[in-house]
């Protein structure tokens, strides 16, 4: 099995490689005029004055690239007083991000999204977005997220490649981008003039097709309605799915359920791949099963959804959380063990929500976790 991603990985990086070519060393910087998340446009003429410019291609969605961001802030901050400028460029068109990408991140690339994430993370870089129109990514060709590109005070390109050796930072034994910023302050050659990149791939816009034969996939499969009883609303507080499990209660006469119904399911589409369980229950009463089924196959609903099976709604509600005394929307996140992880009677904060599935998914690297933790 990763012996075969292995060479996916590599046959994509070949096909990238060929019909977007990183920019060849020695070749003077493109221009570009982009706007940032403080609402600036930031041109290449701004940076003129510093010896040293480094333009690093980064994102949001990218686990890897969120691994990067206190790095790319410490290297701003380290030679700031040397004159030397660090500037951040967001490359993929949102348009060309399936949604099950998403499975690392709480939002996707949009401006308005690199706003969120900048504010959120207190990013003080300049974060400019070429998502647009990629026209400053074309001719500057990243491979991936991040992808460094270091030009000296004439601006031509004398380093392309990674910022360090590995996204862990335990693991870290080579500071490529960091010497060849010392050899052009040093005047000195630069040792190493390229390194691979590793991270998520640039999202070109011709995957846009990709996108939406995702998205049709998605809206093509059979929506189901079953009826749920107060045994079985005990055992699904129990989450005997073995899975991190969110559960969204709601009706179709609540407004601010409906609001943010489609919220929920693409969550489900964000998160599923790394075992989240999504369950609606409708608190409608059992005869309105039919308007149920309606609204749910509206809204492309793949999640196991659920209806109350008794109009006694109050013993409903009791079976599965005695603490319950509201009405809808009312929405838990539980661990596989059963601990409750985020619990809210009214509209959530799905930002909020988001970050808190993040943090507790299960990942190969408690970095990715802590990310969401602020630490």
């Amino acid at each position: 099995m990763w012996r075969s991603f292995a060479v996916l990985i590599l046959a994509v990086t070949a096909w990238s490689q060929e019909t977007h070519p990183i920019l060849a060393l020695g070749s003077v910087a493109p221009n570009f005029e982009l706007p940032g998340v403080d609402g600036a446009i930031h041109r290449l003429a701004d940076y003129s004055s510093s010896p040293v410019l480094v333009v690093v291609f980064t994102c949001n969605h990218c686990p890897i690239a969120q691994m990067y961001e206190r790095r790319i802030m410490q290297l701003a901050a380290d030679y700031k007083g040397r004159g030397v400028a660090v500037v951040a460029i967001q490359p993929n068109d949102p348009k060309a991000i399936r949604i099950d990408e998403l499975d690392s991140s709480d939002i996707s690339d949009s401006l308005e999204e690199m706003k969120i994430r900048a504010d959120y993370k207190g990013l003080t870089y300049p974060y400019l977005y070429d998502g647009e129109t990629q026209s400053v990514t074309e001719a500057y060709g990243p491979q991936a997220t991040p992808h460094v590109f270091i030009f000296d005070h004439d601006r031509r390109l004398r380093y392309e490649g990674h910022m360090d050796d590995s996204y862990r930072t335990e693991l870290v034994k080579t500071h490529e981008a960091r010497d060849a910023i010392d050899a052009l302050l040093a005047h000195r050659e630069v040792a190493v003039k390229h390194s691979g990149v590793f991270g998520c791939s640039t999202k070109w816009k011709e995957k846009q097709t990709a996108r939406l034969e995702a998205l049709r996939k998605i809206e093509s499969q059979p929506v189901a309605l079953d009826m749920a009883s107060a045994a079985d609303l005990r055992a699904l507080r129990a989450n005997p799915t073995g899975k991190t499990l969110l559960v969204s209660f709601w009706a179709t006469w609540c407004g601010s359920c409906l609001h943010e119904f489609p919220d929920f399911e693409d969550t489900l589409r964000m998160y599923g791949v790394r075992d989240l369980e999504l369950v609606t229950v409708a608190a409608n009463m059992p005869d309105e099963r039919s308007t149920v089924l309606r609204v749910l196959q509206k809204m492309h609903a793949t999640s196991r959804n659920l209806l109350f099976a008794s109009s006694d709604t109050a013993a409903l509600q009791a079976a599965f959380d005695p603490g319950w005394q509201s009405a809808v929307p009312y929405t838990v996140l539980i661990a596989p063990d059963g601990k409750v992880l985020y619990q809210k009677q009214g509209s959530v904060d799905m930002l909020e929500l988001r970050r808190t599935i993040l943090a507790n998914l299960p990942s190969d690297y408690e970095g990715f976790n802590k990310y969401w933790l602020g630490q």
